[in-house]
């Protein structure tokens, strides 16, 4: 279905059209205003506009339908066929576990019998060791089928351990004879030389597959002759491919299939195959910045970056920052402190005294929890929409013109309020214009997408970045990632399975940012669970508000030394959290240094020349990111083939091991550094929880099938948790200055410790009103702290 949808589209041929004139900004805008309109409006159109929007929107349509049906074929690759057979394979191998152990305990009794009688006599015939083995353990023949047993676990030579799920997959050949053959036909894929012979080979398999049997090569094999035979790597595929008693001159059709499609979908994922017609599949290295554009981009983006173009010097200097560091820990250690060195080198770190909540701080959360007026989660948005009036005017047209639509705050409103405790229209719709679900449907497809909701996100970021309370807080200069977790019960090509964290289903993984003022600045989707290491670099690229953050706080499973090199070419403060720091290698550049109690944890060496070889090709790969031209994650699968560094990944992740190890020396040494990262990884872990309370309905599902439909009710969430967050913000400042006029003391320490994510004052169930009260003065009344509130209970 997904690939006939490409052909039929591609059939047109208006993606040979060429538009290489046309800036990209300019076809997507076209594109999105062909995809909204209806055929009767864009009929109206000028005769050249009408044809520049189809155009545009037929070859976005392609892309798209390219996009959809790869990353089917990706989820079918690794759920349906790899995925199964590997649980198929874990059951068999569970099921032989016990005829595996008696095997096993056969040949150990022989082995000790062996060592037995060569101990006691290095003369002791054969026949007498035989008569022995057959009287304690047992005859030849079961001997010889304990060997065989377990001849029949062990992996073939230089194979990978784990890889015996390849004989189970083999066996649903008929899955995937259809798009084998289809595949290469409909979608039009290149790849870089390393995979050439992969893809040929994947494109030679619709011929091949429709080949007739013959006495010479009959049903379920292929002649020899006809394949590549170099494609078939050594181990499992060996064995499968080629089979003990096949016919002479043929190879095992389904194992050298699957052979094939196994290459092609790894080399797919890698980008070492690419597809032409996609955004997703298409080729990163050319996006990458050469030639006139190169050099046109280069001083600026290096001035930016503040990089040089020769790197000596720079190199020079941060020898010296890391040496000093070094010699820096090592003076600082004492005996009975924090920090202990095991005898393998290895550093430990005890554990921080956790920082008490003080009764005066226990008593100012209370007061301000009590003072802050009660609200339904409808009127908070709509409230916050009155005080920045530029925040519905961010929702303008899929064509980009202002709305003459009366009351469209309130349409706006009501979809936010819907998307966001996920709950449909059915509760926000009511007997007013602004809320028949005609309007709402129409404002919902017409005025809600990602472009608004990143305008509008501006507005509240500014809004809260001059706060008085929220700079208390923090300067807006530090920031956090980290991703909620959706459980997707529909069927769904952007979802994919993680037991942890979906059970038995799918899902997706909702990766956002926030600042150490409590608002969220990006946020994006990915399918499943994947390392937030991909993709969390982009958020820093594409935050709604103009101003990016300068340090970045982690979680452990976004590190590596790749992502270290890259994010500090970039220009950022890169702090992973550090879960396993006694498993971390560090690193240095002096060889001959003598770092005292510290000289075996510096066991690492960083090959500077290596870095320095690399440096133009470094420079061009961060100049490509910081202007836009090509993603970070794309780059990070660049520097990368199967799973290791290229040379030049090799040179980026030298360069990152500088930068590691001084985070790693600063993590151990000041505590309050270490208190910044867990108060931003708190932060965010609050904002997930206030997120968890509001996206309530439907038991917290994600019931969106498409990536569009799930960014765009994830983007209303953020969109919600940002006005909650601003409205509590105001309101908390409103109570503390309110009890400064009565004289409460008041400590600046217990201030910076109050949360914006409080909840228990906003209601999220069965009730949305759309209409706000009277309020004198702009504000709501605060209410006393000291009265009891029955809703509190």
């Amino acid at each position: 279905m997904a690939l006939n949808r490409v052909s039929e589209i591609a059939g047109l041929r208006l993606g040979e059209a060429d538009v290489a004139g046309v800036p990209k900004r300019r076809l997507i805008a076209l594109a999105k205003e062909g995809k909204n309109e209806t055929a009767t409006k864009l009929d109206r159109l000028p005769y050249e506009k009408k044809i520049a929007t189809l155009l545009a929107t037929v070859r976005w349509l392609e892309v798209s339908a390219t996009d959809d049906a790869l990353e089917l074929f990706d989820a079918f690759m690794s759920n349906e066929l790899i995925g199964r057979a590997n649980k198929v394979a874990e059951k068999a191998a569970i099921k032989r576990a016990p005829v595996i152990a008696r095997h096993a305990r056969v040949l150990q009794s022989v082995v000790e019998l062996l060592l037995d009688a060569e101990g006691a006599s290095e003369s002791m015939p054969l026949g007498m060791v035989w008569e022995m083995i057959e009287a304690q353990v047992g005859s030849r023949a079961q001997i010889a089928a304990a060997v065989a047993g377990i001849q029949e676990i062990i992996p073939p030579s230089q194979a990978e351990p784990e890889g015996q799920w390849r004989e189970a997959v083999v066996e649903r050949y008929a899955t995937v004879r259809g798009f084998a053959k289809m595949l290469c036909e409909v979608v039009r894929f290149t790849a870089t030389a390393d995979a050439h012979k992969i893809l040929a080979a994947m494109q030679e398999l619709a011929q091949l597959l429709d080949l007739r049997e013959t006495v010479k090569v009959p049903k379920g094999y292929l002649d020899a002759r006809k394949v590549d035979l170099s494609v078939v790597p050594k181990g499992w595929w060996q064995k499968l491919v080629f089979p003990a008693g096949r016919p002479e001159e043929t190879v095992d059709r389904n194992a050298y299939v699957f052979c094939v499609l196994e290459q092609f979908h790894t080399a797919l994922k890698h980008r070492d195959i690419f597809a032409a017609t996609s955004d997703r599949w298409s080729d990163p290295r050319a996006r990458l910045l050469s030639g006139p554009s190169w050099e046109n981009a280069k001083g600026p983006a290096l001035s930016a970056l503040l990089l040089p173009e020769q790197p000596d010097s720079l190199l020079a200097e941060l020898a010296l920052t890391l040496d000093t560091a070094w010699r820096t820990a090592a003076d600082g250690m004492t005996a009975g402190g924090n920090i202990t060195i095991d005898t393998d080198g290895r550093m430990h770190l005890g554990k921080d005294d956790a920082l008490d909540d003080t009764p005066s701080l226990k008593d100012l959360r209370s007061r301000v929890a009590g003072m802050i007026p009660r609200v339904d989660l409808s009127e908070l948005v709509l409230e916050v929409m009155g005080w920045h009036p530029d925040f519905t005017a961010s929702f303008t047209s899929a064509a980009g013109a202002s709305s003459r639509l009366t009351d469209l705050h309130i349409s706006v409103a009501a979809l936010l309020t819907a998307h966001a405790l996920n709950i449909g229209f059915g509760p926000v719709i009511a007997d007013a214009p602004a809320l028949t679900r005609d309007r709402l449907s129409h404002v919902d497809q017409h005025y809600l997408g990602s472009d608004s909701f990143a305008a509008a996100n501006a507005v509240l970021i500014d809004a809260q970045g001059t706060n008085e309370l929220a700079q208390a807080w923090g300067g807006g200069l530090v920031a956090a990632v980290d991703g909620m977790r959706f459980i997707v019960p529909v069927r769904s090509v952007d979802a994919r399975p993680n037991p942890k964290y979906f059970h038995r289903k799918k899902g997706v993984t909702w990766l956002n940012m926030i600042s150490d003022q409590s608002v969220g600045l990006a946020a994006k989707v990915v399918s499943g669970t994947p390392k937030d290491t991909l993709h969390f670099v982009d958020l820093l690229y594409n935050p709604d508000d103009s101003q990016r953050p300068e340090i970045l706080v982690t979680d452990q499973g976004s590190y590596s030394d790749i992502v270290f090199g890259l994010v500090t070419l970039l220009g950022f403060d890169y702090r992973p959290v550090l879960a396993d720091l006694p498993d971390a290698k560090l690193w240095r550049i002096n060889r001959s240094a003598d770092y005292g109690r510290l000289d075996t944890t510096a066991r690492g060496k960083i090959d500077v020349e290596k870095i320095r070889r690399h440096w133009p090709d470094i420079c061009r790969i961060a100049a490509s990111i910081h202007t836009r031209e090509v993603s970070a994650h794309d780059v990070i699968r660049i520097l990368q083939r199967d799973g290791r560094p290229t040379d030049l990944g090799e040179a980026v992740a030298h360069y990152g091991r500088i930068f590691k190890t001084l985070h790693v020396l600063t993590f151990v040494d000041d505590p309050a550094y270490r208190r910044e990262m867990k108060a931003m990884r708190n932060l965010q872990e609050g904002r997930h929880a206030l997120g968890r309370h509001i996206f309530h309905g439907r038991e917290g599902k994600l019931h969106q099938a498409y990536r569009e439909g799930q960014e765009d009710q994830l983007g209303a969430l953020g969109l919600v948790l940002n006005c909650v967050t601003l409205w509590n913000t105001i309101y908390v400042e409103h109570a503390l200055t309110s009890l400064r006029e009565q004289s409460y003391p008041m400590l600046d320490a217990d201030v910076v410790r109050l949360s914006a994510y409080v909840r228990r004052h906003i209601n999220v169930h069965g009730h949305y009103s759309f209409q706000l009260p009277d309020l004198a003065g702009g504000r709501r009344t605060l209410r006393d702290p000291d009265q009891h509130d029955s809703n509190e209970e």
